[in-house]
């Protein structure tokens, strides 16, 4: 099967499975999906959601994370692990936002990019769900693990597979592969033990951990 069948098949697969795929985190506007991405790195999306039910509610602009104390933000993400290190970042990201940015998140990626703790991946992620601007495809550990596994890109560098990903799939459907390919990644394809009886792409899938597991 030629790459871009293989992508096509992908996509259709995809589409049946999950028809509106969207991001499990909770959030009402950009920033709020900014701050949550940045909660979520080696954090699951859940208690993501329950820090920042309240945390949004406490500071609902960038000013105020800007107001409060380092220790007090640390204690108040601290569910999220890695406190310390995410309450640095969100600190300095808030700030470049209001001094640069007019407390505005930027809507593009090369001035997302800027901000302190958000990479390609984040700010692709931010683009994407809360504006529609597809300037990226976001590459987490999940859609890292799909498109190795299906053979959509052979690299191991992030970037890499995004690039490769660009390159084969329709702008338009860059954010919606990798909501896809995340719920796909948490749900069928898993790390560990892949439910590949369940898989929609069995019958052709070239990863070894097939033979495995079914």
């Amino acid at each position: 099967m030629s790459k871009q069948k293989e992508i096509q098949k992908v996509l259709q697969n995809f589409k049946e499975l999950y028809p509106e795929a969207k991001l499990e985190l909770k959030f009402n506007n950009a920033f709020q999906l900014l701050v949550a991405v940045i909660l979520s790195a080696q954090c699951t999306d859940e208690r993501v959601n329950q820090v920042t039910a309240s945390l949004f509610k406490k500071y609902p602009t960038p000013h105020k994370f800007i107001e409060v104390s380092q220790e007090e933000l640390e204690q108040d993400i601290r569910p999220t692990g890695f406190y310390r290190n995410k309450a640095k970042s969100l600190k300095a990201c808030c700030q470049k936002l209001v001094q640069e940015f007019g407390g505005e998140v930027p809507r593009n990626i090369d001035q997302i990019v800027q901000l302190p703790g958000v990479g390609r991946k984040t700010a692709a992620m931010v683009l994407g769900n809360a504006f529609g601007i597809q300037q990226g495809i976001a590459v987490d550990t999940h859609v890292k693990r799909v498109a190795n596994r299906l053979k959509l890109s052979e690299a191991t560098d992030v970037e890499k597979i995004e690039a490769d990903l660009m390159q084969s799939l329709p702008v338009e459907e860059w954010t919606y592969f990798s909501n896809a390919a995340i719920l796909f990644g948490r749900r069928i394809c898993q790390a560990r033990k892949p439910l590949c009886p369940s898989c929609p792409f069995k019958d052709w899938c070239p990863s070894p951990e097939k033979r495995v597991n079914s």
